[in-house]
């Protein structure tokens, strides 16, 4: 389960299958550096996303063989 403190780099990492969520965001985090030191929390928040829709979406994608 994919949770805010999550560091967005082991999310996508761990669960290949959540980068659409990611994409559909606008949240290229698989090109970036700080996403291996940025949690879910900090990236929505300076994104400018609503964080229990994120994660509800990440966890949902986990449903989806990757």
């Amino acid at each position: 389960m994919i949770d805010k403190e999550m560091k967005i780099e082991e999310v996508l990492r761990r669960y290949p299958q959540a980068i659409p969520v990611f994409e559909r965001f606008g949240i290229d985090c698989a090109q970036c550096q700080l996403s291996e030191y940025e949690n879910l929390e900090h990236g929505a928040k300076v994104h400018g996303i609503d964080l229990p829709t994120l994660i509800r979406e990440l966890n949902e994608s986990l449903a989806v063989k990757g």
